[in-house]
């Protein structure tokens, strides 16, 4: 008689072969979607955008000085110390004069001498002229002969020229006394404008020559206006325009923005390790006088912003002659690019916008999106929640 086999044994084995087969089909659903990650999203917000080109730039007075020496000699003594504020006429330095006050003292002696000598010359020229005279004189009253008449003559052309002899000399002598009070006056080094003293070169008792080379003993600069010069790559100077807004920052004051106008593009470059470098200039008021020669700038030129703009990121982005992720900051007009857009159910809807300005992050939209619409950047990786890390792919799908 064969064995009995219970409802109740057939029934549990039912009931886990139910189980096994829905373990078996949530397992291949699993397999089938482990690829599927949540899709990652931004909000259309509006915002500011600028559009920059970066630069280092070097501050530099606008207007300076360098202060030399005209005259060799030791240097006497220095009236002035670096930071110091002066005014133009202002005494800086003095020279040891004794060698030039000698010359003066000489040639004014030399120049006395000749006066008198002068005046001797023209006393003998009046007797030549009266010596002439009483011989003309002489001739009509049949007393005298026309020889003495020529040998009067004679005698007063000589003494005028002797006369003019001596005031060419004395001219010259003039002439020597005031180049050589000049030197004398070079002697004391006086403020050529207002400004500080940013520099000294020199050190008291130091021997200037200037023979061949002006020596320079100071630098005076005016720090109310500084100029900055920045170091702009080629590839990025075709950007610039004169005019365009620039703003700048400083190493020591990051958190403070100095504002201003490019002014100018010098077209000689600097090459440095075979990369081409042009300098622009602008510059700014130093109010406060916080802005000090030779500190470092970290440039940027607004080619192109916009206030109170839609805005989103770039990476939401299918530029099709560049794909999603490429540098996108150009500032030439409007450009076409396909977003996804995330519906209320979740469906994914592919819209063509116009995007306007756009750095390295963010894009202006012009068209084509709204304030608060969901817009697929990416993947979500695992794990994370919404505001986590993301995975950008090759094309969004």
């Amino acid at each position: 008689m064969p064995p009995r086999i219970s409802v109740r044994k057939y029934s549990w084995f039912t009931v886990i072969g139910a189980l096994l087969l829905v373990a078996l089909a949530a397992w291949w659903l699993l397999r089938d979607g482990g690829d599927r990650e949540p899709l990652a999203t931004a909000t259309v917000k509006r915002g500011d955008i600028e559009a920059l080109v970066t630069a280092t730039g070097v501050l530099q007075p606008r207007n300076f000085v360098d202060v030399g020496a005209q005259v060799s000699g030791q240097l006497e003594k220095l009236h002035v110390e670096v930071g110091d504020q002066v005014q133009a006429g202002d005494l800086l330095a003095e020279i040891d004069a004794t060698v030039y006050l000698a010359r003066v003292d000489g040639t004014r002696a030399q120049l006395r001498n000749q006066q008198a000598l002068l005046k001797e010359r023209q006393a003998q020229l009046s007797l030549a002229e009266i010596q002439l005279r009483r011989q003309q004189n002489l001739v009509r009253q049949a007393a005298g002969t026309r020889e003495q008449v020529e040998v009067a003559e004679a005698s007063l052309r000589s003494a005028e020229a002797q006369v003019e002899a001596l005031q060419a000399q004395l001219e010259q002598t003039q002439s020597t006394l005031r180049a050589e009070e000049a030197n004398l006056q070079y002697a004391r080094i006086y403020a050529p404008m207002d400004g500080t003293v940013v520099s000294i070169e020199a050190r008291q008792g130091q021997t200037l020559n200037a023979a061949q080379q002006t020596p320079i003993l100071m630098r005076i600069a005016d720090l109310a206006t500084m100029t900055v010069q920045a170091q702009v790559s080629e590839a990025d100077i075709g950007r610039l325009k004169l005019g365009m807004p620039v703003y700048f920052t400083t190493m020591g004051s990051q958190n403070r923005r100095w504002d201003g106008e490019l002014s100018r593009i010098e077209p000689t470059p600097e090459v440095e390790n075979n990369v081409v470098l042009y300098s622009a200039l602008f510059d700014v008021p130093n109010d406060g006088g916080r802005l000090l020669p030779q500190m470092t700038a970290q440039v940027f030129f607004i080619a192109a912003q916009a206030e109170n703009a839609l805005v989103l990121p770039v990476a939401a982005l299918r530029f099709e002659d560049r794909g999603v992720g490429a540098r996108q900051d150009t500032d030439e007009g409007t450009r076409t690019a396909k977003v996804q857009v995330m519906g209320p159910g979740g469906q994914r809807e592919e819209r063509t916008v116009q995007v306007g300005v756009t750095d390295r992050v963010h894009a202006e939209i012009v068209s084509g999106l709204e304030e608060g619409e969901q817009v697929v950047i990416g993947l979500r990786a695992t794990g994370q929640s919404s505001g986590g890390s993301m995975r950008i792919p090759g094309r969004l799908r």
